[in-house]
């Protein structure tokens, strides 16, 4: 069985299974904010723009940086005059499916460039959605593809797995005073 069952009935429904799929989209990109907590990035206050609106990846993300008090504006791939929207950004995060629909001129100098596009062109290279080579060097900080958060995204899963297993092997522990479950 994946996920908690919640025992407070006998039946496991389409609730219990949308929760874990919304804690398994948090769990895939959380790691995204932990590459930038671990380079000292602030995201209170920041503008962020996230490029993609997949419910694994585009807003669960935008969830994530939400929670920590950035100012978030959505895009894909569709949206009107997307570069003005990605000059604004002071933390740009790419997930659009599209490779490399985020070029150069779409930047303004010391963004910070999240790029979770992972695509293989006819030739068989393997590129982000960010057009890295026209962007890096307006970027203060840029992930690249491969190499950038692919690595980590296996690391975190690895993880999320072995603390899954935990949770399924030990008993659960008591709450803190004050606090309540669920």
């Amino acid at each position: 069985m994946i996920g908690r069952r919640d025992h407070s009935d006998s039946c496991i429904g389409p609730k219990p299974v949308e929760l874990v799929e919304e804690e398994s989209a948090v769990a895939i990109v959380d790691h995204r904010l932990q590459i930038l907590d671990h380079y000292g990035i602030p995201l209170e206050g920041a503008e962020a723009v996230v490029v993609g609106r997949s419910r694994l990846v585009g807003k669960p993300l935008a969830q994530l940086l939400l929670g920590r008090n950035a100012t978030v504006t959505m895009c894909h791939t569709r949206t009107r005059d997307l570069a003005a929207h990605c000059r604004r950004a002071d933390i740009l995060c790419v997930a659009a499916g599209k490779p490399g629909v985020v070029t150069g001129d779409m930047v303004r100098e010391g963004v910070v460039v999240i790029d979770v596009g992972v695509n293989r062109l006819p030739t068989g290279k393997v590129t982000g959605d960010v057009q890295f080579d026209s962007v890096a060097p307006k970027a203060r900080a840029i992930t690249p593809v491969p190499g950038g958060v692919g690595p980590m995204t296996i690391a975190m899963l690895m993880r999320n797995t072995y603390r899954a297993a935990l949770r399924q092997l030990l008993p659960p522990l008591p709450l803190p005073p004050g606090e309540r479950a669920g």
